[in-house]
């Protein structure tokens, strides 16, 4: 199997463009933290895929793991001005939050 690539998550992230918005438009968020939602969603199951793949290697692993990071980051720094902003990305983060490295990341980063 081959190796999981910054280009080959990229273009999940790519993909995640596109897909439906996983909070409704109707209540007020953004376009933008939508596609950053989708894009951590999509990275995160990548990472997911490498880690439990038994032939993965440590460097893929921590690839896939940078990657998510970043994405994780990007929601973190994200400046919610809206309510509708910030609620999604309150509750965005408090459901993810288990399942990923916010508490270790995004802690410090995290804007409201």
């Amino acid at each position: 199997m081959p190796a999981v690539t910054r280009r080959t998550l990229l273009a999940f992230t790519a993909v995640a463009s596109v897909v439906e918005p996983t909070f409704a438009e109707g209540e007020g968020i953004s376009r933008e933290l939508q596609a950053l939602i989708a894009t951590h969603e999509v990275t995160y199951n990548a990472l997911h895929r490498v880690v439990h793949r038994a032939d993965s290697s440590w460097h893929d692993r921590k690839s896939a793991g940078r990657i998510e990071e970043e994405a994780l980051l990007a929601i973190c720094s994200y400046p919610a001005t809206s309510r509708g902003d910030r609620r999604a990305k309150a509750e965005y983060l408090s459901r993810n939050g288990a399942n990923s490295t916010w508490k270790s990341t995004c802690r410090q980063s995290c804007t409201p």
